[in-house]
C-alpha cells in the first residue's frame, strides 16, 4: 500500500517538514546516532543530520527511499538511507543515542510490532531516547490498529521505565507524542 501511495504522490503524512517536538529535542541534546524508523522520504533524517549527528534512515518503500537519496544529493547531505524491514532491521547495530519513529509504528501488523518492540532493546544506548509519535485508537474503537494508550503503556514499559507523552490530534484523530528512555545498567 505505502509503496503504491509514493509513487502515485498520495502521502499526506509526507510534509517535507520536521515537527517541533522532533527540533526542540535536538536543540537540548548534543549530537551523536540516530536512527529514524519509517522514515519516509528522509525529510527528518535529513535535519537530524543537520545538527551534527550521524543518522541511518530506514523505510521499506523502494520509492521513499530512492527520494530520500535524492534529497540528500541535491543538499549534499551524507545520511545512510537503506530499504529495510522496520521490524527486523537487518544490519542495523545500535548503540542509537536517538531511535525516531513518526507514524510508523501505528501501521504495522500485531506481529511485525511485537517484532520492533523486540529489537529496541538491542538498539537504543542506556542513556538514549526513544521518541514515538503515533495515531492512538479512540476509546469507541475497535480493531487492531491503531494502538490504544494502553496497548503502548503495556508494550513499552517492561522495557522504557521513563515515558513521558502529549496527547494531541491529527486529521481528526487522537494522536500521541511519547519520549522514552531505556532500563539503565
Amino acid at each position: 500500500m505505502f509503496e503504491l501511495r509514493y509513487m502515485i504522490g498520495n502521502t499526506p503524512w509526507d510534509t517535507g517538514v520536521s515537527p517541533p517536538e522532533l527540533i526542540a529535542y535536538l536543540e537540548e541534546n548534543p549530537p551523536g546516532r540516530a536512527l529514524d524508523l519509517g522514515c519516509g522520504t528522509g525529510t527528518n533524517a535529513i535535519t537530524i543530520h543537520s545538527y551534527g549527528w550521524d543518522v541511518i534512515g530506514v523505510d521499506s518503500s523502494h520509492f521513499a527511499i530512492r527520494r530520500a537519496l535524492e534529497k540528500t544529493i541535491c543538499q549534499a547531505r551524507e545520511v545512510d538511507f537503506r530499504r529495510l524491514d522496520v521490524s527486523r532491521l537487518k544490519g542495523i547495530r545500535g548503540p542509537f543515542d536517538l531511535i525516531l519513529d513518526i507514524g510508523c509504528f501505528h501501521s504495522l501488523s500485531l506481529k511485525a510490532r511485537a517484532r520492533y518492540i523486540q529489537r529496541l532493546p538491542q538498539l537504543i544506548h542506556p542513556g538514549g531516547t526513544y521518541l514515538l509519535y503515533t495515531w492512538l485508537t479512540d476509546p469507541e474503537e475497535s480493531g487492531d490498529l491503531p494502538p490504544s494508550e494502553d496497548d503502548i503503556e503495556q508494550a513499552f514499559s517492561p522495557l522504557f521505565p521513563s515515558i513521558t507523552k502529549e496527547l494531541g490530534t491529527e486529521r481528526e484523530r487522537t494522536s500521541a507524542w511519547y519520549w522514552m528512555h531505556p532500563k539503565t545498567t
